[in-house]
Protein backbone atom coordinates (compact mmCIF):
# COMPACT_ATOMS: atom_id res chain seq x y z
CA UNK A 1 0.00 0.00 0.00
CA UNK A 2 1.34 3.38 -0.85
CA UNK A 3 1.40 5.75 1.36
CA UNK A 4 0.96 9.78 1.12
CA UNK A 5 2.03 12.52 3.63
CA UNK A 6 -0.67 15.60 4.40
CA UNK A 7 -0.10 19.17 4.61
CA UNK A 8 -0.77 18.67 8.53
CA UNK A 9 1.96 15.58 8.37
CA UNK A 10 -0.47 12.78 8.96
CA UNK A 11 -0.36 9.73 5.97
CA UNK A 12 -3.10 8.05 4.67
CA UNK A 13 -3.29 5.74 2.00
CA UNK A 14 -2.67 7.34 -2.08
CA UNK A 15 -6.37 7.16 -3.75
CA UNK A 16 -6.36 7.91 -7.27
CA UNK A 17 -10.51 8.50 -7.37
CA UNK A 18 -9.57 11.72 -5.07
CA UNK A 19 -6.81 12.93 -7.04
CA UNK A 20 -9.26 12.07 -10.16
CA UNK A 21 -12.44 13.80 -8.33
CA UNK A 22 -10.60 17.14 -8.20
CA UNK A 23 -9.28 17.10 -11.46
CA UNK A 24 -12.84 16.67 -12.64
CA UNK A 25 -14.35 19.62 -10.11
CA UNK A 26 -11.59 21.61 -11.93
CA UNK A 27 -13.27 21.04 -15.38
CA UNK A 28 -10.74 18.26 -16.28
CA UNK A 29 -12.88 15.64 -18.72
CA UNK A 30 -12.74 12.28 -17.71
CA UNK A 31 -9.89 11.57 -20.43
CA UNK A 32 -7.81 13.92 -19.23
CA UNK A 33 -8.62 13.03 -15.51
CA UNK A 34 -7.44 9.84 -16.16
CA UNK A 35 -4.21 10.68 -17.94
CA UNK A 36 -3.53 13.05 -15.30
CA UNK A 37 -3.85 10.26 -12.71
CA UNK A 38 -2.01 7.90 -14.86
CA UNK A 39 0.77 10.03 -15.33
CA UNK A 40 1.33 10.36 -11.47
CA UNK A 41 0.75 7.09 -10.71
CA UNK A 42 4.25 6.40 -12.88
CA UNK A 43 6.43 8.59 -10.43
CA UNK A 44 4.40 7.50 -7.39
CA UNK A 45 6.38 6.48 -4.50
CA UNK A 46 5.56 5.70 -0.73
CA UNK A 47 5.81 8.96 1.80
CA UNK A 48 5.73 11.53 -1.40
CA UNK A 49 4.05 14.47 -0.24
CA UNK A 50 0.30 15.21 -1.66
CA UNK A 51 2.08 19.05 -2.24
CA UNK A 52 4.18 17.11 -4.42
CA UNK A 53 1.62 14.96 -6.50
CA UNK A 54 -0.27 18.65 -6.89
CA UNK A 55 2.64 19.96 -8.68
CA UNK A 56 3.24 17.07 -11.03
CA UNK A 57 -0.67 17.25 -11.89
CA UNK A 58 -0.41 21.34 -12.06
CA UNK A 59 2.30 21.48 -14.35
CA UNK A 60 0.94 18.24 -16.71
CA UNK A 61 -2.28 20.69 -17.04
CA UNK A 62 -0.38 23.50 -17.42
CA UNK A 63 0.95 22.12 -20.37
CA UNK A 64 -2.07 21.22 -21.71
CA UNK A 65 -5.31 22.93 -20.06
CA UNK A 66 -4.49 25.92 -18.75
CA UNK A 67 -7.70 26.97 -18.00
CA UNK A 68 -8.14 23.63 -16.09
CA UNK A 69 -5.24 24.31 -14.06
CA UNK A 70 -6.02 27.87 -13.08
CA UNK A 71 -8.82 26.47 -11.27
CA UNK A 72 -6.87 23.07 -10.33
CA UNK A 73 -4.67 25.42 -8.60
CA UNK A 74 -7.78 27.63 -6.65
CA UNK A 75 -6.46 27.03 -3.36
CA UNK A 76 -2.61 26.87 -3.96
CA UNK A 77 -3.51 30.41 -5.10
CA UNK A 78 -5.74 31.78 -2.41
CA UNK A 79 -2.20 30.42 0.10
CA UNK A 80 -0.25 32.84 -2.57
CA UNK A 81 -2.28 35.82 -1.68
CA UNK A 82 0.00 36.36 1.03
CA UNK A 83 2.07 37.21 3.08
CA UNK A 84 -0.02 40.42 4.09
CA UNK A 85 -3.27 39.69 4.98
CA UNK A 86 -4.98 42.45 3.10
CA UNK A 87 -5.24 41.09 0.14
CA UNK A 88 -6.85 38.23 1.44
CA UNK A 89 -9.85 40.48 2.62
CA UNK A 90 -10.26 42.34 -0.12
CA UNK A 91 -11.00 39.04 -2.06
CA UNK A 92 -13.03 37.62 1.11
CA UNK A 93 -15.07 41.29 0.65
CA UNK A 94 -15.58 40.71 -3.25
CA UNK A 95 -17.07 36.98 -2.82
CA UNK A 96 -19.77 38.69 -0.52
CA UNK A 97 -20.36 41.43 -2.77
CA UNK A 98 -21.09 38.87 -5.61
CA UNK A 99 -23.34 37.71 -3.24
CA UNK A 100 -25.61 40.36 -2.74
CA UNK A 101 -23.90 42.02 0.24
CA UNK A 102 -22.90 45.98 0.95
CA UNK A 103 -19.55 46.00 2.54
CA UNK A 104 -17.26 47.79 4.28
CA UNK A 105 -13.71 46.81 4.51
CA UNK A 106 -10.70 47.73 7.85
CA UNK A 107 -13.90 49.14 10.00
CA UNK A 108 -13.08 50.32 13.80
CA UNK A 109 -16.77 49.60 15.56
CA UNK A 110 -17.54 51.07 19.14
CA UNK A 111 -18.53 48.36 21.90
CA UNK A 112 -19.78 48.57 25.34
CA UNK A 113 -16.41 48.28 26.27
CA UNK A 114 -13.47 48.98 23.84
CA UNK A 115 -13.21 49.93 20.23
CA UNK A 116 -12.79 46.71 17.60
CA UNK A 117 -11.01 46.05 14.25
CA UNK A 118 -12.96 44.31 12.05
CA UNK A 119 -11.60 42.98 8.76
CA UNK A 120 -15.20 43.44 6.98
CA UNK A 121 -18.59 44.86 7.87
CA UNK A 122 -20.93 43.50 5.51
CA UNK A 123 -25.39 43.48 5.40
CA UNK A 124 -27.88 42.21 3.94
CA UNK A 125 -31.42 42.41 4.30
CA UNK A 126 -31.18 44.55 7.16
CA UNK A 127 -28.90 42.04 9.17
CA UNK A 128 -25.36 43.20 10.10
CA UNK A 129 -22.43 40.29 10.08
CA UNK A 130 -18.49 41.30 11.61
CA UNK A 131 -16.19 39.28 9.65
CA UNK A 132 -12.83 38.09 11.15
CA UNK A 133 -10.72 36.90 8.19
CA UNK A 134 -8.05 34.61 8.99
CA UNK A 135 -5.89 34.21 6.35
CA UNK A 136 -2.88 31.55 6.30
CA UNK A 137 0.21 31.25 3.74
CA UNK A 138 0.66 27.32 4.87
CA UNK A 139 -2.06 24.56 4.03
CA UNK A 140 -2.09 22.98 7.06
CA UNK A 141 -2.09 25.91 9.51
CA UNK A 142 -5.37 25.61 10.98
CA UNK A 143 -7.69 28.49 12.54
CA UNK A 144 -8.20 27.39 16.35
CA UNK A 145 -10.10 27.96 19.78
CA UNK A 146 -8.00 31.12 20.71
CA UNK A 147 -9.90 32.88 17.76
CA UNK A 148 -13.18 31.44 17.97
CA UNK A 149 -13.02 33.02 21.60
CA UNK A 150 -11.61 35.92 20.93
CA UNK A 151 -14.56 36.58 18.07
CA UNK A 152 -17.35 35.23 20.56
CA UNK A 153 -15.64 37.72 23.24
CA UNK A 154 -15.90 40.74 20.83
CA UNK A 155 -19.24 40.19 19.38
CA UNK A 156 -20.23 39.88 22.72
CA UNK A 157 -18.68 43.81 23.49
CA UNK A 158 -20.25 44.78 19.88
CA UNK A 159 -23.93 43.72 21.17
CA UNK A 160 -25.59 43.86 17.38
CA UNK A 161 -25.39 41.66 14.58
CA UNK A 162 -23.37 38.70 14.04
CA UNK A 163 -20.21 36.80 13.76
CA UNK A 164 -18.78 35.02 10.86
CA UNK A 165 -14.94 33.54 11.08
CA UNK A 166 -13.68 33.22 7.74
CA UNK A 167 -10.52 31.30 6.76
CA UNK A 168 -8.79 29.62 3.68
CA UNK A 169 -7.80 26.35 5.29
CA UNK A 170 -9.72 24.18 8.16
CA UNK A 171 -10.55 25.04 11.68
CA UNK A 172 -9.29 22.46 14.62
CA UNK A 173 -11.89 20.23 16.06
CA UNK A 174 -12.26 22.77 19.55
CA UNK A 175 -13.17 25.94 17.04
CA UNK A 176 -15.70 23.51 15.62
CA UNK A 177 -17.25 22.25 19.03
CA UNK A 178 -17.02 26.14 20.10
CA UNK A 179 -18.31 27.45 17.25
CA UNK A 180 -21.27 25.27 17.09
CA UNK A 181 -21.94 25.23 20.98
CA UNK A 182 -22.12 29.40 21.09
CA UNK A 183 -24.16 29.75 17.32
CA UNK A 184 -20.55 31.36 15.79
CA UNK A 185 -20.93 31.02 12.03
CA UNK A 186 -17.67 29.45 10.39
CA UNK A 187 -16.76 29.78 7.03
CA UNK A 188 -13.75 27.31 5.91
CA UNK A 189 -12.13 26.16 2.66
CA UNK A 190 -14.06 22.83 2.57
CA UNK A 191 -16.60 24.24 5.45
CA UNK A 192 -19.91 23.99 6.03
CA UNK A 193 -20.10 20.66 3.74
CA UNK A 194 -22.12 21.84 0.85
CA UNK A 195 -21.81 26.09 1.06
CA UNK A 196 -17.92 26.12 1.76
CA UNK A 197 -15.59 28.39 0.61
CA UNK A 198 -14.08 26.44 -2.07
CA UNK A 199 -17.71 25.97 -3.19
CA UNK A 200 -19.05 29.24 -3.29
CA UNK A 201 -15.99 30.62 -5.29
CA UNK A 202 -16.23 28.21 -7.71
CA UNK A 203 -20.15 29.67 -8.00
CA UNK A 204 -19.40 33.06 -8.13
CA UNK A 205 -16.20 32.85 -10.11
CA UNK A 206 -14.12 34.88 -7.76
CA UNK A 207 -10.61 33.42 -9.04
CA UNK A 208 -7.61 35.14 -7.20
CA UNK A 209 -4.95 37.04 -10.12
CA UNK A 210 -2.92 34.26 -8.81
CA UNK A 211 -4.56 31.47 -10.13
CA UNK A 212 -3.23 32.59 -13.11
CA UNK A 213 -0.86 30.49 -14.72
CA UNK A 214 0.48 33.35 -17.39
CA UNK A 215 1.75 35.33 -14.72
CA UNK A 216 4.77 34.86 -13.12
CA UNK A 217 5.32 35.84 -8.93
CA UNK A 218 6.91 39.00 -9.80
CA UNK A 219 3.99 39.95 -11.99
CA UNK A 220 1.20 38.77 -9.33
CA UNK A 221 2.70 40.65 -6.75
CA UNK A 222 2.98 44.17 -9.02
CA UNK A 223 -0.42 43.64 -9.60
CA UNK A 224 -1.88 42.75 -5.77
CA UNK A 225 0.30 45.79 -5.13
CA UNK A 226 -2.26 47.81 -7.13
CA UNK A 227 -4.83 46.24 -5.25
CA UNK A 228 -6.04 44.32 -8.20
CA UNK A 229 -7.27 40.94 -6.86
CA UNK A 230 -9.61 39.09 -9.03
CA UNK A 231 -9.10 37.77 -12.54
CA UNK A 232 -12.17 39.47 -13.75
CA UNK A 233 -10.90 42.79 -13.42
CA UNK A 234 -8.37 42.33 -15.62
CA UNK A 235 -9.66 43.13 -18.48
CA UNK A 236 -10.76 46.31 -17.47
CA UNK A 237 -7.14 47.22 -16.27
CA UNK A 238 -4.94 47.72 -19.12
CA UNK A 239 -2.67 50.36 -17.64
CA UNK A 240 -2.31 48.33 -14.35
CA UNK A 241 -1.06 45.71 -16.53
CA UNK A 242 1.45 47.61 -18.15
CA UNK A 243 2.81 49.37 -15.31
CA UNK A 244 3.06 45.59 -13.90
CA UNK A 245 5.01 45.10 -17.16
CA UNK A 246 2.45 43.03 -19.38
CA UNK A 247 2.08 44.12 -22.58
CA UNK A 248 1.98 43.22 -26.10
CA UNK A 249 1.47 39.21 -26.58
CA UNK A 250 1.80 38.71 -22.79
CA UNK A 251 -0.90 40.77 -21.70
CA UNK A 252 -3.01 39.20 -24.83
CA UNK A 253 -2.35 35.97 -23.51
CA UNK A 254 -3.12 36.73 -19.52
CA UNK A 255 -6.84 38.11 -20.99
CA UNK A 256 -6.92 34.62 -22.67
CA UNK A 257 -6.26 32.95 -20.11
CA UNK A 258 -8.91 35.28 -18.11
CA UNK A 259 -11.35 34.80 -20.44
CA UNK A 260 -11.16 30.66 -20.02
CA UNK A 261 -11.66 30.71 -16.26
CA UNK A 262 -13.68 33.46 -16.06
CA UNK A 263 -16.36 32.97 -19.33
CA UNK A 264 -18.81 36.44 -19.21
Amino acid sequence: MITVAKADGTHEPYDSDKLIHSLKRSGASQDQADEVAIHIERELRSGMTTNEIYAKAFEHLRTHRRGVAARYSLKRAVLDLGPSGFPFESFIEQLFIAEGYTTKIDQIIKGKCVEHEVDVVMTKDGVITYVEAKFHNTAGFKTDLKTTLYVKARQDDIGDGQALIVTNTKFTDHALRYAECQRLELLGWDYPQGNNLHERIEKHQIYPITALTTLGHHEKMALLSQRLVLCKALPNETRALAEAGLTGKKADAVLEEVGALCPA
